[in-house]
């Protein structure tokens, strides 16, 4: 360990590849997610040969070289190498999310997609339950089915789990009021709500799922000499495209008066980064704000000849609309007071957090994925975090997701 307390938000449990081929209901076995083992002869010049393939509607055929441990040899997901792994890496805590299990979760498929959750939270509850001081896995909940979404939060909290997981893109809208009844189970069970990135949407019927397609396309690009086109089109995906979908939940939580009804309840995003937070805060507020230069009385429409001139349902004082929010707090007072945004490397998300607020930040490895610092955290810490003071940099790298997730951490000496 190290003499600086880190608390990562973001790490995956590497589920046993025959979990649910072996306790899904019987009937539902031959659409369970599995991975099949390749040992293989290398690809390329970096000699690895042990891959995964992956079986699940939506994903079938998706394949990656295998996550090590921290010391080079298979993930087998158990907690004391998980253990080890966080002691290697100089990590008190994590909270762990899904990481097969990802693939099957969050279907239109309900009774699919809730055997997959029941399946998983029995796991992780049993699996995982001795080590509660250093390990918090989320509890995933399908959004198909409000009552069975409601009756699975209440469960999981039951089995002792202190946050749900919730996909990134819904069936059901987050701002819809139908969701109060989830909202409201999450906080009588004194539950995080955390969303993970690339998650949901996956239509059973079809081949491939957006997850899906957009790693084909990814491969593709890389598979072939890069042209202008392709270079301007990933710098627009990274640049918008990648933080549409966070950007959706928490206008949806704000707007939509999730955060005013529910001042005690927490909300995590995880892996979206954080760099396009501060742009958000500022535009959510400037949506609702009459500024200096805006005349409140300016007309504009369309005119109807044939009606009164005082009977103009087609003209409008259109500033007006910037003073009818109708919360008491600005939405970037929500934000600051309850959302809070993941991040593995970012560091203009760093520089920002006395915009957005310093709670607002927190931090994971992304354990033990290759687009996240696990084996390197040290040194992306300290790329990220020059000049910033000791208080804030205990906040963002572990005080927060602590105290949010109730795990309790030694004195840092």
């Amino acid at each position: 360990m190290t003499e600086e307390l880190l608390v990562s938000v973001d790490g995956h449990i590497v589920e046993p590849s025959d979990l649910f081929r072996t306790r899904l209901p019987k009937q539902l076995r031959d659409r369970a997610v599995w991975e099949e083992d390749l040992t293989i002869e290398p690809l390329g010049d970096d000699g690895r040969t042990h891959f995964r393939k992956l079986h699940t509607p939506g994903f079938e055929g998706w394949t990656n070289s295998a996550y090590p441990h921290f010391d080079g040899s298979p993930n087998t997901g158990h907690p004391d190498r998980i253990i080890e792994d966080l002691d290697a890496e100089g990590v008190w805590a994590q909270v762990m999310h899904p990481n097969l299990s990802f693939f099957g979760l969050y279907s239109d498929d309900h009774e699919l997609s809730i055997a997959h959750a029941r399946v998983y939270n029995d796991y992780v509850a049993e699996t995982f339950g001795a080590y509660r001081a250093r390990i918090a896995p989320t509890a995933p909940i399908p959004m198909t089915h409000v009552d069975d979404a409601v009756a699975e939060i209440e469960r999981a909290a039951g089995l002792g789990l202190r946050a749900i997981l919730l996909p990134a893109v819904s069936p059901v809208p987050y701002h819809n009021r139908e969701l109060d009844r989830v909202w409201e189970a999450a906080r009588a069970n004194g539950m995080v709500v955390v969303f993970h990135v690339a998650t949901g949407g996956v239509k059973v019927d079809k081949k491939a799922s957006p997850t899906l397609r957009g790693l084909i396309e990814t491969v593709k690009t890389q598979s072939r000499e890069l042209d202008d086109e392709a270079i301007v089109n990933r710098m627009v995906f990274a640049a918008t495209y990648q933080s549409l979908a966070p950007q959706q939940i928490i206008a949806s939580l704000v707007g939509g008066g999730v955060t005013e009804r529910f001042p005690d309840l927490h909300f995590v995003l995880v892996e979206f980064n954080a760099n396009w937070l501060v742009s958000l805060m500022a535009a959510l507020d400037k949506a609702w704000t009459l500024g200096v230069g805006q005349d409140r009385d300016f007309w504009v429409g369309t005119w109807d000849d044939a009606r009164a001139d005082n009977d103009q349902p087609g003209m409008a004082q259109v500033f007006r609309l910037n003073e009818r929010w109708p919360y008491p707090l600005k939405p970037s007072e929500y934000i600051k007071r309850q959302i809070h945004v993941s991040f593995q490397e970012d560091p203009v998300a760093v520089a920002c957090r006395h915009i957005t607020g310093l709670s607002t930040l927190v931090w994971g490895v992304d354990y033990p994925h290759p687009e996240g610092t696990f084996r390197r955290t040290r040194e992306a810490i300290a790329n990220q975090f020059q000049g910033v003071d000791a208080d804030d940099r205990a906040a963002i790298l572990g005080g927060t997701t602590a105290r949010l997730f109730g795990l309790e951490t030694p004195a840092v000496v």
